[in-house]
């Protein structure tokens, strides 16, 4: 077990040509290698420079880098603008698509009794260790597992092993493990590095990923104090001293307590990075241990036009809505196809306030009907732009026409909770 690079701290501000000189002397450190396999993220997480890290890759392997395999999940597929302004000049034939339901080999098992375990006893079903067959059969000598270690929903911090086993997981795998955070409680995952559901993945790393020659590149990203985002760390390694380490570093870049509950918050989404409620919800997910009690949430969207990434899910989430635990947990039991695509029902108990604070979705591209039969508010997004101009905000505290808001520009690049809730 080998950890090639960690630079790191709250201060640090990697350039370009840093960033690319750090990867290249981890890189050599593995020594030769002849088929290459970059696994990176999608366009929406465009902000965790993975993009450029892949490219540099790809120049210092040269036609030794095979492929690329987007680790997906279970968003739609890039199309090939998102590749170029992601990746740059790479070339289009290079890049895989992952199909979550149809791609994937079941390598192993993590065992009922630790699941029962982890959830404390409110499940018991086994968990299957999928990833592309790919990564299982295609012979690659390297497999770079790239992107970036950040406050997130299901997992507590984003990456590490996540990337291999939901990015590029199986049906059954991605369901279960996001229905074990939901029924866990995500205020009590969310920005813990340590938690049941990375747990399990981790069990199933040590089991079942073993054999595979994966290394770990990842990221930490921050706001700098003016504009514009900064590179705070870099992380390589074949073992989770790197996420640990990457996640501690996380945890002090990304992670904001506010000394008092806010009362009413304006997200924007980059209509770039988000085109569905299931993933402009970060918006709800990384401000909900912020909120005050019957505080109110407005969320501009002027690029989402979908409720799911997938047909099936955006088909349930529409059934179903964001209407709370019990009423998912409800329509769990009652509903053999809800039970068989659980991570969106751990999405519809994420995406709601549980009845606490008001959502008041802002879509450029769904309906006042369509947004009101999910159970959230709805409002016109062009008279809230104007209300809420992002471009004359600043992050954090604002006055408005007499009122104080709190305004996030992307939720995606932090947590937000006041003491009481942490």
């Amino acid at each position: 077990m080998s950890l090639y690079c960690a630079i790191g701290s709250v201060d640090t501000d990697l350039t370009t040509r840093q960033l690319n000189d750090l990867l290249v002397e981890g890189l050599a450190k593995l020594g030769p290698r002849n088929k290459v396999l970059a696994v990176p993220p999608d366009q929406t997480r465009a902000h965790s420079r993975a993009g450029e890290l892949t490219r540099y890759a790809w120049q210092y392997y040269g036609d030794k880098l095979r492929a690329v395999l987007p680790a997906l999940g279970t968003h739609a597929p890039m199309n090939p603008e998102q590749i170029a302004h992601m990746y740059g000049d790479m070339p289009l034939d290079l890049f895989k698509v992952h199909n979550w339901r149809t791609d994937i080999e079941t390598l192993g098992e993590v065992p009922a009794e630790f699941i029962r375990e982890q959830s404390e006893g409110k499940l018991s079903y086994a968990w299957p260790a999928q990833v592309n067959k790919l990564i299982s059969r295609g012979g690659f000598d390297l497999i770079l597992s790239i992107g970036q270690v950040v406050p997130h929903e299901v997992i507590g911090m984003a990456n590490y092993n996540k990337n291999i086993l939901v990015g590029t997981g199986g049906r059954d795998g991605i369901n279960r493990s996001h229905y074990l955070g939901a029924v866990y409680g995500m205020e009590r995952i969310l920005g813990r590095a340590v938690n049941p559901v990375r747990n399990v993945l981790n069990y199933a790393s040590d089991h079942f990923l073993g054999n595979l020659p994966i290394v770990y590149v990842l990221t930490v990203v921050g706001r700098r104090a003016g504009e514009g985002l900064a590179m705070r760390g870099l992380y390589i390694g074949d073992d989770i001293e790197c996420f640990n380490l990457a996640a501690e570093l996380s945890l002090k870049v990304n992670f904001e307590i506010a000394d008092e509950p806010i009362k009413k918050a304006v997200v924007y989404l980059d209509p770039q990075e988000f085109h569905s409620t299931w993933l402009g919800n970060k918006a709800v997910y990384r401000t909900r241990m912020v909120l005050a009690d019957d505080a109110e949430l407005i969320i501009l969207a002027p690029g989402v036009k979908d409720f799911g990434e997938d047909k099936t899910i955006d088909r349930l989430i529409r059934k179903y809505g964001y209407y709370g635990t019990p009423a998912t947990l409800k329509a769990v039991e009652a509903d053999a196809e809800l039970a068989n695509d659980l991570s969106a029902a751990a999405h519809l108990i994420h995406g709601s306030s549980e009845g606490r604070f008001k959502i008041t979705w802002c879509p450029g591209l769904l309906s006042k009907e369509e947004i009101e039969s999910v159970g959230f508010g709805y409002g016109d997004l062009n008279a809230m732009l104007e209300r809420y101009d992002p471009r004359k905000l600043s992050l954090g505290v604002n006055r408005v026409n007499d009122e104080e808001i709190y305004f996030i520009s992307n939720p995606g690049l932090g947590l937000w909770a006041h003491r009481s809730r942490f």
